[in-house]
């Protein structure tokens, strides 16, 4: 099965948990996320009022220099994780 496929299904499989994840671990999914499926960061952080688009944006922009592959391989790693 290839990366790719595999990051398919663990993003089907991300809807679908046995219980929420906390916030941090959804911080980092959606980080991952964005980082396999559009590269490094771009445009502007968000303003002090949006603290949610603010901490969404911090969580992928740390990932910056990730490649796509490594992204998609952690995603996949964490689904994993958190399937049980």
């Amino acid at each position: 099965m290839s990366l790719q496929h595999q990051f398919e299904q663990a993003v089907a499989d991300s809807k679908n948990l046995p219980e929420r994840p906390d916030n941090m671990t959804l911080l980092k999914l959606y980080g991952l996320y964005k980082q396999a499926s559009a590269g490094d960061a771009d445009g502007d952080r968000p303003g002090f009022t949006d603290m949610i688009g603010r901490a969404k944006y911090d969580a992928w922009d740390a990932l910056k220099g990730v490649s796509k592959e490594d992204a998609m391989q952690q995603y996949v790693d964490l689904i994993t994780d958190l399937k049980g």
